[in-house]
């Protein structure tokens, strides 16, 4: 299935969830360390305040959200990309909305220094 095809299905999904909200991991999985999640939120769906991974960036391919980091926040759109501030953060969508997370989590057994 493509992102397009998959990114209808998971609107719609959303749209009747109690939560407003459906994901799919279009790219990786819970081992390794890229991984990237297409989720979408029905108009007035949320992620509630969150860790952030050591890296991520989210881009919106349909509609419109709110990403709320520390005292701070975006609005954005189809066709924008951002990179997730290494913050506690959340994400509200203004309209009905999809949007693929990409996440780049440490390594197994890497090290801190």
């Amino acid at each position: 299935m493509g992102l397009a095809a998959t990114a209808e299905k998971l609107l719609a999904a959303a749209r009747t969830a109690h939560a407003r909200r459906a994901a799919e991991t279009v790219y990786g999985s819970r081992d390794t360390v890229l991984r990237q999640t297409m989720l979408a939120l029905s108009a007035g769906g949320e992620l509630g305040a969150h860790d952030s991974p050591p890296e991520a960036t989210l881009q919106v391919l349909i509609g419109r959200v709110r990403l709320v980091g520390a005292g701070r926040s975006w609005e954005l759109v189809a066709g924008d990309l951002i990179a997730i501030p290494p913050e506690r953060h959340s994400v509200s969508a203004l309209d009905d909305s999809v949007f693929v997370l990409t996440v780049i989590r440490a390594a197994s057994g890497a090290s801190a220094s």
